[in-house]
């Protein structure tokens, strides 16, 4: 392709939008709407799926040992579980820092554990986080036969309910995020479509005349994509003020909820939906001047 070629290119569309200027303002308006409703279904899966990680690292193997164990082999039990496939961190709970944390849980009602006296009835235990949640199970059978080692606890029925949970959110989201996909281009192509209509005198003239199919597609493809461009940064505006909006509240008032922060979060955001707009509205002019080169 030309210099020269390029330049009428570039030329043809900024004319092409200035003279369909209620045409061209209507496509970016369907645009933005259409990439700002994906663009905020892209940051709730985002956040859906930093949720279920965030759930699945507090999955974790409790190890209780007998009141029996001496030192020597409270220490050989924590060194074999550090040694284990997939362990990244085991923390040690004494029997007084059970018997802490237990109080702590009572809040006021701690002074019911007066009648305890001196007797501690919690067990020494060993916290155990590893890389992969599916991993606790198949720990938790070898550890539990352990000499000195009274039981393996990780939550067998909560833990298999937030897998089930964690892989309908994930697999929902990705689904609908391909659906709106779809749907985005479709309207962009209809949005498009009726843009070419209106010249579509000028697409059959320019045929006849010997134009190849590219030389009249390229005027229409980069329009396509200015338009998707323009769609997509409005898009983007209002999406990155509806985030920085929603998540300031949500820190505010559920200051544990595990949120994404707005960098870079919003900046992969931005990226999808301008790449979006841009394919798409290259993509749509594209599909759109089939029939018509047809002629």
């Amino acid at each position: 392709m030309s210099l020269s070629s390029k330049e009428y290119f570039i030329r043809e569309t900024g004319k092409s939008i200035k003279r369909n200027g209620i045409m061209s303002f209507a496509s970016i308006s369907t645009v933005a709407v259409s990439l700002l409703v994906l663009g905020m279904f892209l940051l709730m899966y985002l956040n859906t799926d930093n949720l279920a990680k965030y759930l699945e690292s507090q999955v974790e193997m409790t190890v209780y040992l007998e009141d029996t164990a001496t030192g020597e082999e409270v220490a050989d039990i924590r060194e074999k579980l550090k040694k284990m496939e997939g362990v990244v961190k085991v923390t040690e709970v004494t029997k007084a820092m059970a018997m802490d944390r237990f109080k702590n849980r009572l809040g006021d009602q701690a002074t019911l554990l007066k009648a305890l006296g001196k007797d501690n009835p919690f067990p020494f235990s060993f916290e155990v986080q590893v890389d992969k949640p599916e991993r606790i199970k198949a720990l938790a059978s070898q550890v539990e036969h352990w000499p000195k080692v009274e039981t393996a606890k990780f939550g067998q029925e909560v833990v298999e309910h937030l897998f089930s949970l964690t892989r309908v959110l994930r697999l929902g989201g990705a689904v609908l995020i391909v659906f709106l996909c779809f749907a985005t281009l479709f309207i962009i192509i209809n949005t498009i479509r009726l843009t070419v209509f209106a010249r579509r005198r000028e697409v059959v003239i320019m045929k006849y005349v010997g134009a190849t199919d590219w030389f009249i597609r390229w005027p229409f493809m980069l329009e396509g994509m200015t338009l998707g461009l323009g769609g997509g940064i409005i898009a983007c505006a209002i999406v990155d003020l509806i985030y920085v909006s929603l998540s300031g509240r949500l820190h505010t008032t559920f200051a544990f909820f595990p949120i994404l922060q707005s960098w870079p979060t919003l900046l992969y955001a931005d990226l999808f939906i301008l790449a979006c707009g841009t394919l798409i509205g290259a993509l749509g002019s594209y599909l759109s001047l089939k029939k018509f080169l047809r002629v």
